[in-house]
């Protein structure tokens, strides 16, 4: 370069850097005044969270060049802004197609590193942060006179070396053949190592915790943890799910766990995306699962610039769910951000499991880790779930034995495989009727003791009982009670004498605002605790007092209960044959035709349990832990398209066929979920239940209308999902599926769901667009 062109560049330089260290000025000096007119425009319209885009010039031949510098953003430590400059792929940049720009860069940065302590973090939004003052050392304060170099003069220095590297290409030609150091290997030769940013220790956290996937909406204020994740993480443990709506990033993780047993990730963006997600949140919250969300803030005001920076920031972010999560919390500094995130794991998974919120100011990812920064990353120390009183127990174990009909009422009893082991073997050492909610796969669907039809619990039983124990039911008063709805009058079902216990968790974790437990209900004992902790302790209890006499009363009991449970399959099957060659086609006629093909199969219903009218649960055989995720808990519309997807993800490694029997309605509150399944090759077998209505809606309508003597034909206006007809397979392999239908005859279904299994089998999202008798 001349060097009448070299002291024009310097001067550039130093005179905007006079006023300012802003990066959008340094950076159009530096590039000359010839692209001054477009860099303004750019600089004008590109906020913080945006990369600055440079436009193809012949003269220069730039090749598509993308910067990714924040404009708003000043020089400081945490902000490489030269570095960034080796990511411009340029053959002519200023100083001729001689210079390799990435020496410049590093040329620049070196010097730009002499004085960064003295200069920078004068001008860095962390020069009163703690922790980075402390690299000011006092020798540095006792000159700092003499270290406060002329800023004008520093630069000019900085931009007349950089010059002078670009007159010498012989020697750079000769520095480009030397290998890369080992400290920066996995860069550009010759690129500086990268920074240690609080978001790659952050990372380190949640590593540690064994998160295997964390599921995102892209969104700038956690910015730095999503590139910790997928670079210094390289995307692996926890692999980043890439969602189309925060809300379905919160309902994959819901559905996570529910076959997993261990907790999703999700990373949200503040206050819009959180908003979002708070849908999600409030179903998991119902439903008792925990997920663990990140939600990135930028919480101080000096450092919001652009509209979107204010608008998309609150004070307190995380209180929009507060009122549905079981804790958070927002931590100050790295070292807090390790205790609260393995607090709040231990948190969510100690039961009641819940949801938890961490909020992180974007600042804190970005901010660097002081070298030789003491952080401690503290061990998880998981917290046994609470068992019962021991003196309880055994009175209620004396209860069962001695009662002439118990009755177990269960809604959430089994946390885990083991819970449902634990029932099982309670229920049969009493021949006890078991009335199940179906909100966990707590109880085998084709047990003789099993007193749901899939239509729901036959609840006929409770007029019998002498002697009931709820198991974690926070409804209980529903199931003692008949009727009551809009104000009729109700009356209990008990008969006189009868006793009522209740061992449940959540005696111990209640909130006011959002009420998700029914009217209270009088219990004879009231156990808080853990119910599937508390069942072994029962379960050696009740063995110990059954007698030989007592166990010839139970065996009676036992067959009256399995001669009544086939009495009802037989009833069953005769209702399956209805409109069994009719179309739109019958939800029985799909159930019994999928579970044909599926039955020697290891299968899961990855949807909620009572899909297609609950026809599956009256003939399928639900056994294993992992044959149904449940219910939503919200009872929400929008839960299982994506809470299928997160479970079937979690069946994936296992090798497992899930199965999803998806509401039309459901699906459109967040189609973008089959695009996720699609990108991350998730196998799934989706079966549409197209009614082409919100059909419950519809009946809803059609009732009122009927008590207000009015017309009920009028009662598919704004339930309806028709004219146009929603065509579910196109909207399926648009993003990436194989899909069939509209289906309407019946015979052309066992076929199709033969070719879709073949498609799934090979590890493919499959889907098939069934349409449905209006049920």
């Amino acid at each position: 370069m001349a060097p009448a062109r070299r002291d024009h560049t310097a001067h550039r330089i130093s005179s905007a850097a006079e006023t300012t260290l802003h990066v959008g000025d340094v950076l159009e000096a530096f590039l000359g005044q010839q692209v001054r007119g477009k860099l303004g425009t750019a600089a004008g319209l590109t906020s913080d969270d945006d990369a600055l885009a440079f436009w193809k010039m012949s003269r220069h031949d730039f090749d598509e060049v993308r910067i990714r510098l924040h404009l708003t953003s000043r020089i400081g430590p945490y902000h490489r802004n030269v570095d960034r400059f080796r990511d411009v792929s340029i053959d002519v940049f200023l100083f001729g197609s001689d210079v390799d720009i990435n020496r410049v860069a590093v040329a620049v940065e070196n010097l730009f590193s002499l004085f960064r302590t003295n200069i920078f973090y004068r001008h860095s939004r962390y020069y009163n942060v703690p922790g980075v003052n402390s690299m000011k050392n006092e020798e540095e304060e006792k000159n700092s006179g003499q270290s406060s170099v002329d800023r004008r003069k520093f630069l000019q220095m900085a931009a007349s070396t950089a010059a002078m590297v670009g007159s010498s290409s012989t020697a750079l030609s000769a520095q480009q053949s030397t290998p890369a150091r080992p400290d920066v290997a996995g860069n550009d030769t010759g690129a500086l190592p990268p920074v240690r940013a609080g978001s790659d220790f952050m990372l380190d956290v949640i590593k540690s915790l064994g998160f295997e996937y964390v599921a995102a909406n892209p969104g700038s204020s956690y910015r730095s943890l999503h590139e910790s994740t997928i670079n210094y993480g390289m995307n692996r443990n926890p692999e980043l799910l890439t969602c189309l709506h925060e809300e379905a990033a919160v309902a994959i993780a819901h559905g996570y766990f529910k076959i997993e047993g261990k907790p999703m990730a999700v990373y949200a963006y503040s206050t819009v995306g959180l908003q979002h997600a708070a849908m999600a949140v409030y179903s998991a919250y119902c439903d008792r699962v925990p997920v663990v969300l990140f939600v990135g803030n930028d919480t101080d005001a000096m450092k919001r610039v652009s509209r979107t920076d204010i608008v998309h920031t609150a004070q307190d972010p995380v209180a929009i769910v507060r009122d549905f999560t079981k804790w958070d919390d927002a931590p100050a500094s790295h070292g807090h951000f390790a205790e609260s995130a393995v607090r709040a794991y231990k948190i969510a998974m100690t039961p009641p499991t819940l949801p938890v919120v961490l909020s992180v100011d974007k600042y804190l990812q970005e901010l660097p880790v002081p070298e030789g920064a003491n952080l401690h990353i503290p061990k998880l120390s998981p917290t046994l779930p609470p068992q019962g009183d021991s003196a309880a127990v055994k009175e209620i174990a004396k209860m069962l034995v001695n009662a002439e009909f118990p009755v177990l009422v269960v809604e959430r009893a089994a946390r885990t495989p083991a819970g449902l082991k634990y029932l099982v073997e309670l229920a049969e050492l009493l021949e006890a009727a078991v009335v199940d909610s179906i909100q966990r796969m707590n109880f085998p669907s084709r047990h003789p003791l099993n007193q749901n039809d899939g239509r729901g619990p036959d609840l006929s039983v409770i007029s019998e009982a002498d002697v009931i124990l709820a198991l974690e039911h926070p409804l209980l008063q529903s199931v003692v009670y008949a009727g009551g709805e809009e104000g009729s009058p109700s009356r209990s079902r008990l008969k006189p004498g009868a006793k009522v216990f209740s061992i449940s968790s959540l005696d111990l974790f209640t909130r006011s605002n959002y009420q998700d437990f029914g009217r209270y209900q009088e219990v004879d004992m009231a156990l808080a605790a853990d119910a599937e902790a508390t069942l072994p302790l029962l379960i050696e209890e009740v063995k110990r007092l059954i007698t030989g006499d007592r166990r010839r009363v139970i065996e009676a009991r036992g067959a009256k209960l399995a001669a009544a449970h086939q009495r009802r399959m037989e009833r069953t099957r005769v209702r399956a044959t209805y409109g069994w060659d009719d179309s739109p086609i019958s939800t029985a006629r799909i159930a019994l035709e999928l579970w044909a093909q599926i039955k020697n199969k290891d299968w899961s219903l990855v949807s909620r349990s009572d899909a297609m009218a609950g026809w599956p649960h009256r003939f399928w055989k639900f056994e294993k832990y992992y044959h149904h995720i449940g219910q939503s808990g919200s009872v929400a519309i929008g839960y299982s398209a994506p809470a299928s997807v997160g479970a079937a993800l979690a069946n994936r490694k296992y090798g497992r066929l899930s199965i999803n029997l998806q509401h039309d309605g459901d699906l459109m509150y967040l189609p973008g979920v089959l695009w996720t399944a699609a990108h991350h090759r998730i196998p799934m077998l989706t079966i549409m239940h197209n009614n082409r209505a919100y059909n419950t809606e519809v009946m809803q309508v059609q009732q009122i209308a009927g008590q207000h003597h009015r017309d009920i034909g009028r009662c598919r206006i704004g339930t309806a999902i028709e004219d146009p007809n929603i065509d579910y397979s196109k909207l399926a392999q648009s993003m990436g599926w194989y899909a069939e239908g509209p289906i309407t005859d019946p015979k052309e279904l066992g076929p199709a769901i033969r070719r879709a299994l073949a498609v799934v089998e090979k590890g493919q999202p499959a889907l098939l667009d069934a349409v449905t008798q209006p049920i």
